[in-house]
């Protein structure tokens, strides 16, 4: 090869092998330092799993060597999370000096009868572990063992990295399209360490906000000379938005449940797959979504819980995430809002209860203030640790179920060779008694609850309820598949 054709090569490549732009923002945002500091109480630890079922078991070396390559393609994950000094400003990431792979990486062998119950077990005692808050705050676990030659990736992340739809859109770029290795893959180097101290971090948040006083008051005066050129528009915008914040931040018109009133530290994990053809021609004959197909589903499996146990209910608080991403917005972070409805469980005819929760949700949508949440976190998260811990209790501790729907992905996905099966999403219990999620993973919905050990005192009896929701909604489908719990 001739010097100029290499001098090409080389450039390209260096064009080539830059980090993905992924998760970029140095500062917390008002919701992230929300849930970074509201874990002073430990009840609201934000630790969110993903579950990937393996086809086979990858090559350790070469599984090491992706997670290590992952890493430099997102350099967050060799960043950990410094608070300014005295707590005064906002948690930046900062590239980790002393950045281990080793200690993020590991690998666990099942015992040679083992299956789903004993992944689960060993996948809650991961997660349960609260994060070592002076490193970078994730894990991948390589879950050896499982019948018929598969294995399980567990990974598990602090939610102030990404929420659902931000790790899904790093997993598209990360994870390959075959079973064979890329030599010719972006190749960057680590980030190269930071030495910053919590004082370091406070003086320059301090001398940054001293700068952006004059600009802002520029801004905030320009705005005030387009309000007063169209008063009676601005303060009917502005009494609508407060209508609005008003409904978004009071508590659901329901009481929780008397069977789901206590709160622990302990986790227990369920799963079951859907044909997502099957759950989305159901939600079609209702006129619904297949988000609305998931939440009756949910207030089904509720509904036969409460009914088996002597204690019938009609409605019952819960809680949903709603992105707020644009397209235009930085890939990665938490975009996301808060609505939390009065859910109607007592609802038995599926049809009915699909229309009555997509009524819900779409009013939720519109409201104006449904982001309202990212004005006041700012404000909140200033307050002493302890205290945010308890008004954030206060909270979400009123939810009896907190459910979430995530796009995955319809193609064939690996990692170091082997081929993911399916992806269950475990997110957290900051409070509340069950969380619920739905990823979609080619043909099917991944369902993924995490149930408060001390609100769900029968397990095996909700894992059995929660197929039979999903059973009364599939029968709006005529030949729906049943759906397959993993036990």
């Amino acid at each position: 090869m001739d010097t100029h054709q290499n001098e090409r090569r080389q450039g390209a490549g260096k064009r080539r092998d830059t980090p993905l732009d992924w998760a970029r923002s140095r500062q917390m945002n008002g919701i992230e330092t929300l849930m970074w500091r509201a874990e002073a109480d430990p009840r609201m630890r934000s630790t969110i799993c993903s579950l990937a079922l393996l086809d086979r078991t990858p090559d350790w070396e070469r599984f090491v060597a992706a997670c290590d390559w992952g890493s430099r393609m997102a350099p967050r994950f060799r960043q950990k999370v410094v608070e300014p000094a005295f707590g005064l400003g906002t948690p930046c990431w900062v590239n980790d000096p002393h950045f281990d792979l080793h200690y993020h990486v590991r690998r666990i062998r099942l015992s040679e009868s083992a299956g789903w119950r004993e992944l689960f077990e060993t996948a809650e005692q991961v997660a349960m572990t609260p994060f070592d808050r002076a490193r970078s705050p994730w894990e991948a676990v390589l879950i050896d063992g499982m019948p018929d030659g598969h294995s399980a990736l567990l990974v598990k992340l602090h939610h102030s990295t990404t929420d659902g739809m931000g790790g899904f859109q790093l997993f598209a770029k990360l994870h390959s399209r075959t079973r064979e290795h890329d030599p010719d893959k972006p190749q960057p180097d680590a980030p190269p360490p930071e030495w910053i101290s919590p004082t370091d971090l406070l003086v320059e948040q301090m001398s940054r906000e001293a700068r952006a006083v004059p600009g802002d008051a520029l801004k905030s005066a320009g705005t005030l000379v387009r309000a007063l050129g169209q008063p009676g528009k601005t303060v009917q915008d502005a009494r609508r938005f407060m209508e609005s914040l008003t409904r978004v931040a009071a508590d659901p018109d329901a009481e929780g449940s008397p069977l789901l009133r206590e709160r622990s530290l302990s986790w227990r994990f369920l799963a079951l797959d859907v044909r997502f053809e099957d759950l989305r021609s159901a939600a079609r004959q209702a006129g619904g979504t297949l988000n609305d197909a998931f939440l009756a589903s949910l207030l089904g499996a509720f509904r036969i819980y409460h009914a088996k146990l002597g204690q019938a209910i009609k409605t019952m608080p819960i809680a949903m995430p709603i992105s707020v991403r644009r397209d235009d917005d930085d890939q990665g972070g938490n975009k996301f809002a808060g609505a939390r409805f009065a859910a109607p469980v007592g609802v038995a005819d599926p049809l009915a209860r699909i229309e009555a929760v997509g009524n819900m949700v779409r009013a939720a949508r519109k409201e104006p203030a449904i982001n309202g949440m990212a004005f006041i976190a700012p404000v909140l998260a200033r307050l002493p640790a302890p205290l945010l811990g308890r008004l954030a209790g206060g909270i979400t501790k009123t939810n009896d179920l907190q459910a979430s729907n995530v796009p995955g992905f319809r193609e064939e996905l690996f990692i170091a060779g082997a081929r993911i099966e399916r992806i269950y999403g475990f997110g957290p219990l900051p409070g509340c008694a069950t969380m619920i999620t739905l990823v979609t993973h080619r043909d099917s919905c991944c369902i993924a609850a995490n149930v408060d050990r001390a609100a769900v005192t029968d397990p095996e009896l909700f894992g059995q309820c929660l197929e039979d929701g999903f059973a009364e909604v599939l029968t709006l489908c005529d030949g729906a598949e049943p759906p397959l719990r993993r036990k």
